[in-house]
């Protein structure tokens, strides 16, 4: 199949691109401004399939609305026409094209042609109305509120926020990906004379920008977003995705003494937390219990032994961990327990533990294995 792809090097292109491309799809005919009018009329020869993505935002003079959004459009159909070539095309529109201003009568206008040609060619229009589209490689300062804040939010911009209680319509480009493979082979979703994509976000405006914030934020109280709620889930992704090359990295605390360390790696509202432990050789850590808390150890470099006592037993109960079997060692409640490094070597044991640390209410008590 051979598909053409006009506005190639837009934002929701080249994420389609690379997901057509993961799903094996390589014949791929790409159109954008860099190409001339001849490169357009050979693709309409050949094209199997047309997802029409190109378009005007942004102009410096109202008039190029109508010629990128509706002129384009015309263009790509009579070349379809004239080389009676009746495949499927796909058109990005947008919810503006319901409104009365220069951009969404351009849309509009887009809309109408493709519905009629259509009707006159035995064709079956694929037009979305897009909302607000977020997602990574989306252009910061440009047309979408959700890639400027992430961009300026994640590299120490200012934002302006006009209004935070706006209600804006989100829809997440895998999400709108998706959706138009779908429609590529023969399944999109069509509501009435338009499709549409099935999950759609109204979130106010206000709440993108301080989930944003606690994204950045995250780093210094390495609390992890509620990844539960799929909004926070994509938008988080979207936020990593505007770090600068520079940044991916930031530092933890390590609480260090002469026994080795203690580091917290990730906290989560209702997960518990992750931390990493080293113990020196012959260090022995613990010797203490909890009556709500449990936990998980897993030795990852180093050998060592954990002991169990019930509180109110004599019994010892020992586990021997290393590095050569990775195995989960659950820390019942109840029973005191402390980590012994056997070998010669650190020994790096990753800890879970069920609840955040909380140095108010603890849930430590010490008494010797």
């Amino acid at each position: 199949m051979k598909i053409l792809i006009t506005g190639s090097n837009g934002f929701i292109a080249k994420n389609l691109i690379a997901e057509l491309q993961n799903r094996n799809y390589n014949d791929l005919l790409l159109y954008n401004r860099d190409n001339d009018l001849d490169d357009l009329n050979d693709y309409c020869k050949e094209a199997d399939f047309v997802f029409h993505l190109a378009g005007i935002n942004r102009p410096d003079d109202e008039s190029e609305f109508m010629e990128g959004n509706y002129g384009l459009t015309s263009l790509l159909l009579d070349r379809l026409k004239e080389n009676n070539n009746n495949c499927p095309v796909l058109v990005t529109s947008s919810t503006q094209a319901e409104l009365d201003n220069p951009y969404g009568k351009s849309k509009k206008a887009g809309e109408d042609l493709l519905f009629e040609y259509g009707r006159n060619n035995d064709v079956q229009p694929l037009i979305y109305r897009l909302p607000n589209v977020f997602g990574k490689w989306c252009k910061p300062n440009y047309n979408s509120a959700v890639a400027t804040f992430c961009h300026n939010i994640a590299n120490g911009e200012p934002i302006k926020v006009n209004d935070s209680s706006v209600v804006l319509k989100l829809v997440y480009i895998d999400d709108v990906i998706n959706e138009f493979v779908n429609a590529l082979e023969g399944n999109p979703n069509k509501v009435d004379d338009f499709c549409e994509i099935s999950t759609i976000y109204n979130v106010k405006l206000g709440k993108v920008v301080d989930l944003i914030q606690e994204f950045k934020t995250s780093r210094d109280n390495r609390l992890i977003p509620n990844m539960l709620d799929e909004f926070t889930k994509k938008l988080y992704s979207t936020y990593l995705s505007y770090l600068d090359t520079n940044n991916f990295s930031y530092p933890l605390q390590k609480h260090e003494d002469d026994r080795g360390s203690f580091t917290e790696f990730i906290r989560t509202i209702d997960r518990g937390q992750v931390s990493v432990n080293v113990s020196k050789p012959g260090i022995t850590k613990g010797d203490h219990w909890h009556h709500t808390k449990n936990e998980k150890f897993l030795v990852v470099s180093g050998k060592g032994v954990i002991r169990f006592r019930k509180i109110d037993s004599k019994e010892v109960i020992e586990y021997f961990v290393s590095e050569d079997k990775f195995e989960v060692i659950d820390i019942p409640v109840g029973y005191t327990h402390n980590i012994e490094n056997l070998g010669d070597k650190d020994m790096i044991t990753i800890m879970w533990a069920n609840e955040l640390f909380d140095p108010q209410r603890p849930d430590t008590y010490y008494l010797e294995v």
